[in-house]
């Protein structure tokens, strides 16, 4: 494993660490360097003498170096995936998925960054010729999360691709994985100071510093809404240009009319990811009265068969990340029983392990309804009539992702337009394309990553010419 920071092609040590758990165990995996300021400035300074060529290199060149480190990460995978579980807690195989699916982010961006095109057209004047271009906007700081610690980083790697140069700041509970990608970037013959990982145990001065300083050009954050709108006023001095995928309150509406079936395999095939640790994840359960207790049945009956433990043993769930994430979930379940919810299944499990919750007669009291659970727990609600699910679904400050089931074609053109989310996945819940653009409304973001234009255009500055004869 890699233990140190890496800044303009070197591996950095600091005065002082932290360390890094497993959080199934509880055991030390490694000390980091806990750095600060003056070592974020130095990687500022790297990536934005590094932009000066970077920039200008051939994309196709940029394309090829980004698609031999995917390629490495894949030669790597068994490697790379145990470190993953190591740190993060997920299964085993669940850890590969995460990789893979990063890698294949990473290639398709790679390639668009060979396509990165403006338009000309025709001026009314004659004597005009109009054109535009896109070139890369710059130094870009990345601030990533711990759910999804390999494709969270890789998805920023867009920026490079676009010929912007990075300095990414990991979350402290999951830095290694980040600085497993430096190793793989300078194994790729990335050149120095383009891609650069910065270390530290709190995140608030060198968050603030990659947020403020005036030769960074954007932000990209993934992370909670709050810490999202201290970054944005953060910026605001300097009109950052800014991407956030925030937090979500993602409902899953289940119809009379839909496949129950198909309905409960979805819901669970998505909740139970990263054992619930998701921001696009089923937060809200809205099931319509006359195929409630049918649902929670079939609910009950497929939570039972779900495992947890070790990630490196053959289960469903792996440890949450830490002791806080256990006291939320704790908190907002024993909020819901207090107000009427009823345990169909709820069991304490020893150290940050969590088996399947499932709550049935929820109702808008409680603060699980309000709040982002991040944690395996299924709580359903009742609603009568159409309307009555569109209301209750964009009930939420946060509009990331909206899910629903039924067969009705008409119903399902109604309610797919009606919902208020950058995501909308209609009889199914793997709403994730990487051709499909990615982020939220209202208080779930600014800006898109992923898509066809907007994966590498977030990364680029747009510049009107005009040419006289």
């Amino acid at each position: 494993m890699r233990t140190k920071a890496y800044i303009d092609g070197k591996w950095v040590g600091g005065k002082k660490t932290f360390k890094v758990f497993d959080p199934y165990s509880g055991k030390e995996i490694a000390k980091i360097p806990d750095l600060g300021v003056q070592d974020a400035k130095r990687a500022i300074a790297a990536a934005h003498k590094a932009f000066a060529k970077w920039s200008v290199m051939p994309a196709q060149e940029r394309s090829d170096k980004l698609v031999k480190m995917a390629c490495q990460i894949e030669k790597r995978l068994d490697e790379l995936a145990r470190i993953l579980t190591l740190e993060q807690g997920k299964p085993l195989e669940e850890a590969k998925f995460e990789i893979l699916w990063g890698v294949k982010a990473m290639k398709w961006m790679a390639e668009e960054g060979c396509r990165i095109h403006g338009y000309a057209s025709c001026d009314p004047d004659p004597d005009r010729s109009a054109i535009s271009i896109r070139q890369p906007v710059g130094v870009v700081s990345a601030i990533t999360p711990w759910n999804f610690p390999f494709y969270v980083p890789l998805k920023t790697f867009a920026a490079l691709a676009a010929g912007c140069t990075l300095v990414l700041k990991p979350a402290e509970d999951t830095p290694i994985c980040s600085l497993m990608l430096a190793d793989l970037a300078e194994e790729a013959g990335i050149p120095k100071g383009v891609f650069n990982v910065i270390t530290c145990k709190d995140p608030r001065a060198v968050g603030n510093l990659l947020a403020t300083h005036p030769i960074v050009k954007k932000v990209t954050f993934t992370g909670s809404t709050e810490v999202g709108k201290h970054l944005l006023k953060m910026g605001a001095d300097t009109i950052k240009n800014t991407t956030m995928e925030l937090g979500g309150n993602c409902p899953l509406l289940v119809f009379d009319d839909a496949d129950l079936d198909k309905a409960v395999e979805g819901a669970f095939n998505l909740k139970f990811l990263n054992n619930g640790q998701c921001c696009n994840g089923l937060n809200r359960f809205l099931v319509q009265d006359s195929v409630y207790d049918a649902f929670v049945k079939k609910c009950e009956a497929r939570a039972k068969k779900i495992t947890c433990g070790s990630g490196f043993k053959k289960v469903n769930l792996g440890p949450l990340i830490n002791e806080n994430a256990k006291k939320k979930v704790i908190r907002l379940v024993n909020d819901a029983v207090a107000k009427g919810a009823k345990p169909v299944l709820y069991s304490q499990e020893k150290g940050l392990l969590c088996s399947p919750i499932l709550l049935r007669d929820a109702n808008t009291k409680m603060a699980i309804w309000r709040e982002e659970i991040f944690g395996p727990v299924i709580a359903v609600y009742r609603f009568k009539t159409e309307e009555d699910a569109i209301r209750m679904a964009n009930d939420t400050r946060y509009g990331l992702a909206a899910y629903f089931y039924s067969e009705g074609m008409k119903r399902c053109m109604r309610v797919a337009r009606a919902l208020e989310a950058g995501i909308v996945g209609v009889n199914t819940t793997n709403a994730y394309s990487i051709t499909l653009p990615f982020g939220g409304w209202k208080e779930s973001g600014i800006g898109r990553e992923g898509g066809i234009v907007e994966s590498l255009n977030a990364y680029c500055e747009l510049k009107a010419i005009s040419f006289a004869r």
